[in-house]
C-alpha cells in the first residue's frame, strides 16, 4: 500500500533519459494557454441558459441543448483521450479544438436558432473532450514524469486565475452590454489562446513521453496493451474513488445556493458569487504547493486530505445556518479542488506511464467523473425534496467518507522515485 512505485504494466527500460527542462518560452506559453483557455471555456457555463432565455427559448429547448452537450461530454471522454494518444502533435489537436470552440461561440452569438445551437453545443462538448488530455499530454511531454506534479500544480493555478478573471469580465460585459456579448468575448479570447499555444515549442514536447510511453529495446505487447491498462487495479480503484468524489461534491454548491436563496434572497446572488470566488482563490494559492508535496509526501496523504475536507464541508453545510458563514465553509471546497485538480492527471500519469495510453486512461477516469457528477445532482435533489437539505448534505458527506475509506484501505501509493527514472538497480 505504501510502496513508492506504481503497480502498472510497465516493463522497466534499460536506462532512463535525463529529465527534460523546457525553455522559459514553452513554460510560459503553456501557462498562458491554460489561462486563456479557462477564459474561453467559462463563456459556455451558466451564460448559455441566460443568453438563450433572452432569445425567447423555452426551458425545454434550453434543457435539451444542455443535455445533448452533457451526454456528448460524458461519452466522448475515452475517445477523446484515445485521439490524443494517437496524435503525433498534441499542439495541433489542441489548436483545432480551440478553433472549434471559438467558432461555436460565434455561432451562438450570431445565429441563436435551434439547429445551429444544437450543433455548436455538440461540437463544443466534443472539442472539450480532447482539450483536457491534450493539456496533460503537452505538460508530460515537456517536463517528464518526475517533474509533472509541480507542472500540474502550476497548470491548476493558471486555470483558476483564468476562470476567475473570465467570470468577472464576462459578467461585466453581460451586464453593461448584453448576454450576446459574452459569446463574442469568448470568440475573441480564442485568438490569444492560440497565440499562447504557438509559443510552446513543438520540438520540446517528447511525443512518446506525452503518451506515457517508454523507449524499449524490444516491443512489449503486454505492457502497451489497452486491455492490460484497463485491468490495472490502481486505475480501477482510483476511477471508483473519483466517481465517489463527484457523487459527493457536484450537488453541494447547487443545494447550498438554494438554501442561501431561501434564507437571504436579497443577498443570494452576492453570496453565491462569493462561494464561487473563494474556492478559486484557494486553488490559485494552494495548487503549486500541492504539486510539490505530492512528490515529497506521496499521493495518498493528499487524497486523504481532499476527501476529508469534502466530508467536513458536507457536515458544516448541514449544521451551519448563517448564510455568511456558509461562504467561509467554501474554503474546504477550495482545498478539495486544489488537491484533485492536481492529483487526477498526476495519478493517472503514475499508473499508465509506460503503457503509451496515458490519455486514454485520463478518459477512463474522466468518464467516472462525469457519471458521478450526473448522479449527484439527481440523487441529492431527490433526497433534499423528500427529507430536507440537511439530510442531503449529511448523505453527501457520507459518500465522501466512503471515498476517504477507499483511499485509506485499498488505494496503493503510485509515486515513482528519481532512482526509477534513472533506471536504477532497485527498480523503485
Amino acid at each position: 500500500m505504501g510502496s513508492d512505485s506504481a503497480t502498472s504494466p510497465v516493463s522497466e527500460p534499460k536506462a532512463g533519459k535525463p529529465t527534460p527542462t523546457p525553455s522559459r518560452q514553452s513554460s510560459h506559453g503553456l501557462d498562458w494557454f491554460i489561462f486563456f483557455l479557462a477564459d474561453v471555456q467559462t463563456g459556455f457555463g451558466p451564460f448559455v441558459a441566460v443568453y438563450l432565455t433572452t432569445q425567447k427559448w423555452t426551458q425545454v429547448e434550453i434543457g435539451l441543448v444542455l443535455s445533448i452537450g452533457g451526454v456528448i461530454a460524458l461519452i466522448g471522454q475515452m475517445p477523446g483521450g484515445a485521439i490524443v494518444d494517437a496524435a503525433r502533435s498534441e499542439r495541433l489537436v489542441a489548436g483545432l479544438a480551440v478553433a472549434t470552440i471559438g467558432a461555436c461561440a460565434l455561432a451562438y452569438a450570431l445565429w441563436p436558432i435551434f439547429p445551429v445551437v444544437v450543433t455548436a453545443a455538440a461540437l463544443h462538448a466534443a472539442a472539450s473532450c480532447v482539450l483536457g488530455p491534450a493539456i496533460a499530454a503537452i505538460s508530460l511531454g515537456l517536463v517528464g514524469p518526475l517533474a509533472i506534479s509541480e507542472r500540474l500544480g502550476r497548470n491548476a493555478r493558471f486555470a483558476s486565475l483564468g476562470n476567475g478573471t473570465a467570470a468577472a469580465v464576462m459578467g461585466t460585459a453581460g451586464y453593461l452590454l448584453s448576454s450576446q456579448s459574452v459569446f463574442l468575448v469568448t470568440f475573441i479570447l480564442a485568438f490569444p489562446t492560440l497565440i499562447a499555444l504557438s509559443r510552446i515549442r513543438e520540438r520540446e514536447i517528447d511525443v512518446a513521453q506525452a503518451h506515457g510511453a517508454l523507449p524499449r529495446e524490444e516491443p512489449d505487447a503486454k505492457a502497451t496493451s489497452v486491455l492490460s491498462l484497463i485491468r490495472q487495479r490502481p486505475l480501477l480503484i482510483f476511477a471508483c474513488s473519483v466517481l465517489l468524489l463527484q457523487l459527493a461534491n457536484a450537488a453541494m454548491l447547487p443545494l447550498m445556493a438554494g438554501v442561501v436563496t431561501t434564507r437571504s434572497s436579497q443577498w443570494a446572488p452576492v453570496l453565491i458569487a462569493a462561494c464561487i470566488i473563494v474556492p478559486q482563490a484557494i486553488v490559485a494559492l494552494m495548487s503549486p504547493s500541492v504539486g510539490r508535496k505530492a512528490q515529497q509526501w506521496g499521493r495518498r496523504p493528499l487524497l486523504l486530505i481532499g476527501f476529508g475536507a469534502l466530508a467536513i464541508r458536507g457536515v458544516l453545510f448541514a449544521t451551519v445556518h448563517d448564510p455568511y458563514l456558509l461562504v467561509a465553509v467554501q474554503v474546504f471546497d477550495g482545498i478539495t479542488a486544489a488537491v484533485f485538480s492536481v492529483m487526477v492527471p498526476l495519478i493517472v500519469a503514475d499508473i499508465s506511464f509506460g503503457s503509451g495510453h496515458f490519455n486514454l486512461a485520463q478518459g477512463i477516469v474522466g468518464t467516472a467523473v462525469g457519471i458521478g457528477a450526473s448522479l449527484s445532482t439527481v440523487l441529492a435533489g431527490y433526497v433534499s425534496d423528500k427529507f430536507g437539505s440537511s439530510v442531503a448534505f449529511i448523505g453527501l458527506a457520507g459518500v465522501a467518507a466512503v471515498g476517504l475509506a477507499m483511499i485509506w484501505l485499498i488505494m496503493p501509493e503510485t509515486r515513482r522515485s528519481a532512482h526509477w527514472q534513472r533506471g536504477g538497480k532497485d527498480g523503485a
